[in-house]
């Protein structure tokens, strides 16, 4: 039986083992940054495709990133307007991040925080974890923590039983991806915040950037 409570699913990362856990989008397969490589094998996934970090809070992420002083005050104003939520940032790669979880391009990461209580708790007991949709590659999300122990039944499932209604049924969509240039955000794929949305957050985050050096 590889459905099991809360506890038993912590213990289970921190043992190095793949778990599943609804978010506010759709549940997550996740496991310690380091061994990401397990979920692009019992995914069939392609190296090609890197995973998300996903953390309870910008700050338990930020030391996987790496920027100016200027890019973190505007990274740290958009993720005040829209996190905790469904937007994933793809930021410059600290050399914390393991090569595995983006193959291609170790030199970037995405990262998010849920919103979703159950999720950012284990987060927090955890530490951030690699994460990707639960679902063999190239097919639907699956949205159901019974299906996803069908799937996957080495996978260690959190018990639907221990879900209110809102944390069992996310929305079912993917979050909005937007990529860091260096000046703006580059939209990878679209969720349901727009890419105008967190580019206003940049902008007002670089205009206090200038107030505050102007002041000093």
């Amino acid at each position: 039986m590889t459905i099991v409570s809360q506890t038993e699913l912590i213990a289970g990362i921190l043992a190095g083992k793949v778990v599943s856990f609804p978010t506010d989008t759709v549940p997550a397969l996740a496991v310690k940054p380091e061994l990401a490589r397990q979920i692009f094998t019992i995914k069939k996934r392609s190296s090609t495709k890197p995973l998300i970090l996903m953390g309870a809070s910008f700050a338990d992420l930020l030391p996987y990133v790496t920027g100016t002083e200027a890019e973190l005050a505007i990274w740290q104003k958009v993720t005040q307007k829209f996190w905790p939520g469904a937007l994933t940032l793809v930021l410059p790669a600290s050399n914390r991040v393991p090569r595995e979880m983006n193959p291609t391009d170790p030199n970037t990461i995405g990262i998010r925080v849920p919103n979703l209580a159950v999720a950012r708790k284990i987060l927090h007991q955890t530490g951030p974890l690699a994460t990707t949709s639960a679902n063999l590659s190239g097919q639907a999300p699956l949205v159901k923590m019974s299906a996803i122990e069908i799937a996957f039944p080495d996978v260690l499932v959190l018990d639907e039983q221990e879900l209110s209604e809102e944390e069992y049924i996310g929305s079912g969509l993917p979050s909005t991806v937007a990529k860091w240039t260096g000046t703006d955000w580059q939209i990878l794929r679209q969720g349901i915040i727009k890419i105008n949305e967190v580019n206003a957050a940049a902008v007002v985050a670089r205009r206090q950037n200038v107030d505050t050096a102007e002041q000093g």
